[in-house]
This record gives structure tokens, sequence and C-alpha cells, in this order.
């Protein structure tokens, strides 16, 4: 069973906090758009499509909760105001993923009409609301296994002989844990797995928050798939003596031209699968498109606090091998003074992707070596 890490009932939603993973797995309920900020903040979510579906749901359930106390405003112009100002805020957690920012502007047009409508009412617009954004939970979900099926059947077919099981390297984490469930790029391993054509996945720890070793690796444990931990700077030697099938990545951001904004070091990965002639391919739902962002050049690329790179934050030992998940430890690994560049994603030309799978297939490049993306 895939780790469910979003868990949602009409008025109820809690998720994984995964900044104690993989020593602790502790639920965090939201009730607010707030709580949806903070989590999202504090990376205890992360992953564009999850980051979309929480902060959602998390007003979805701000929404329930005021209409169930009494609370809600009676006109439909209020709701819709209360609800555009929500998602204005929500937005602002993380800039990087266009999911979000998309969720927004549909669900914006979808109160927008509610509101229009005859005799309309506060209530209404709630209604509205919260169905389209319990749709999205079920949609994302679907499309993740869309995603899987094709980028499975893509990497048999184009990137090994008929029968040969293949093994790929995946980077940060991309699997139930980012989505809605069942994953993007680590769909399509779950999928390369389920189906027995592959041998093994190698994933990065994905420095400096770790979230290879500590969620994909903890997935791919969860899910027995045949898999190998290894250090961000052990990549170039794996390929060099591994027989590598494919390098599959997520993203957060993929411009109108194919230029794609992931994880900090998907960049390096991509001129790596070139020099060494492996099929490089990008993992992700239509709604990571952003067609309004003409290429990379353009995107914004969010910078974390320079901690997470002088300081590293484990659990205690109790003695004796046991170990303390409720008591953490934080260790300076760097000297004080010096500065930090920290961002938390680069950009992979289109010119180094060889596809870019969605749920309704792969995208390769035209006859004029462009991507050509719609929506």
């Amino acid at each position: 069973m895939v780790l469910q890490a979003i868990v949602y009932a009409r008025g109820e939603l809690r998720i994984l906090d995964q900044t104690k993973l993989p020593h602790q797995e502790q639920y965090d309920s939201l009730r607010s758009s707030i709580d949806g900020w903070h989590a999202i903040k504090e990376m205890r979510v992360r992953g564009a499509p999850a980051i979309a579906i929480v902060a959602t749901l998390a007003l979805a359930v701000e929404l329930e909760t005021m209409q169930t106390s009494g609370k809600l405003p009676e006109t439909a112009e209020e709701v819709k105001e209360f609800v555009h100002q929500k998602l204005n805020y929500l937005v602002t957690s993380r800039p990087t993923a266009v999911n979000l920012a998309d969720a927004a502007r549909k669900l914006k047009k979808i109160v927008d009409a509610a509101a229009a409508e005859k005799d309309s009412t506060g209530e209404k617009v709630k209604n509205s609301y919260i169905l389209a954004a319990e749709n999205m939970l079920v949609d994302d979900v679907r499309d993740n296994e869309n995603i899987g099926r094709h980028g499975a059947e893509w990497i048999v077919g184009n990137c090994t002989s008929s029968g040969e099981k293949v093994s790929v390297l995946t980077h940060c984490n991309t699997g139930s844990l980012a989505t809605a469930g069942y994953g993007t790029a680590l769909g399509v391993i779950r999928s390369l797995h389920a189906n027995g054509s592959l041998e093994r996945v190698f994933c990065t720890e994905t420095r400096p928050y770790n979230q290879g070793s500590r969620l994909t690796a903890y997935e791919l444990v969860h899910d027995n798939i045949p898999a190998t931990l290894i250090t961000d700077s052990t990549a170039a030697a794996l390929v060099q003596k591994e027989n590598i099938s494919a390098i599959i990545v997520g993203a957060d951001r993929v411009a109108a031209n194919g230029d794609t904004a992931n994880k900090i070091g998907t960049y390096a990965l991509s001129i790596l699968a070139r020099h060494h002639g492996v099929k490089f391919l990008v993992a992700a739902p239509r709604t990571t498109i952003d067609l309004a962002t003409a290429s990379g050049e353009d995107i914004t690329i969010e910078v974390r606090p320079s901690e997470e790179v002088r300081q590293f934050r484990g659990v205690k030992d109790r003695g004796k091998g046991d170990i303390d998940s409720q008591h953490w430890e934080t260790i300076s690994t760097a000297p004080e003074g010096i500065e930090v560049w920290n961002p938390s994603f680069d950009v992979t030309p289109a010119e180094l992707i060889d596809g870019i799978v969605t749920e309704e297939g792969v995208v390769e490049k035209g006859h004029d070596g462009v991507f050509h993306l719609s929506m």
C-alpha cells in the first residue's frame, strides 16, 4: 500500500510531518489557511502537487468550520472576497512551485462564478469551493497514476532492449509524500517495479534538506522496491560505472519552452546524463506547465535559510543503540562567519531534457528541436 501523507475528510485535514521522517511518523491536524501556510513554509509538507492540495484543503477545512460554528458570512460576495484573500496569502508560502498559483487561479474562477449566480449565498459559494478543492485531491492521484504508466512505457520502449530490466536514478522526493498519492517521477518508478521492468533505483540524498535520504528512501523501503541510496556527489561515478538507463526527476515549474525548475542539483544531473548518453526525463502533471512563463530565466528561485547548510539536525541516541525520536539535536557543520548561498531550485534548460511526462503522455521535442507544450 502506498504511503498516505495527506488524510482528508470533509472538515478535517491531517498531514504527515515530513520534517520528522524517517524516525517518527507524526500526523499534524490543519484547521485553517494559516495552519496550511505554516505547514508549507516549514517544509512539513513539500512537493509542488502536495503543496497545492494541502493549501486548498486547509482553506476548505477553515470554511467548513466557519459554517458549523455560525461564523460564515451570509452573502456570496463576502465569502468570495474571503476566499480570494486567503488564496493570495497561501500562494506566498512557496513562490517557485507553480501548482499552488494555478490551483488558486482556478478556484477563484469557480467561486466567482458561484457568487455571480442568481440568489447565490455565502453557503453556496463555500460549497462550490470545497467541492472543487476535494476534486483536485482525487484528480491528482489519478493523474499521477497515468504519469507513472506513460513514463514507464516510454522508458521500456526507448531505454532498453526487449525484456531487459532497467536501472534508473532519481533526485529529491517525487512520491506520495510530494503529491496526493503515488507520485510523479517516483510514480514512474513504481510503475516500472509493478510491471517487472525495474532492476534497481538509485536515489540521491538531496542535500541540504535530505529529501532523498529521509523521504524517497523511506518510501522505497516502505514499498519494498529495490533501491540504493547515494550521496549527491556520487551520481557521476555511478553513471560512469553502472548501466543507468534513465534519470527521471520531478518539476516545480515547467516554462513554456520546456525549461524546468526543480530541486537544486537537477541541472547538474541533466549535464551528466547528456555526457553519458543517458535519457533525462521530467515527470510532472500538466498543472506544473506554466505557459505564462516564457523560459527558465523568468522563474523566481526561492532561497532557503543559511542554517540548512551550516547546521545538521538529527535525533539523539539514548545509548545502547536506542534512538529517541522525541529529542532532536542540531549540530553546526560550518564555521561562524562563512557566507552561504542556498537556492532551493535550479533550472534545467529544455535542450538537456529528452521528454516531459504528463498525465496525457510523454512530450518529446518536435523536428525543430523544441518542446511544443500546451494546457
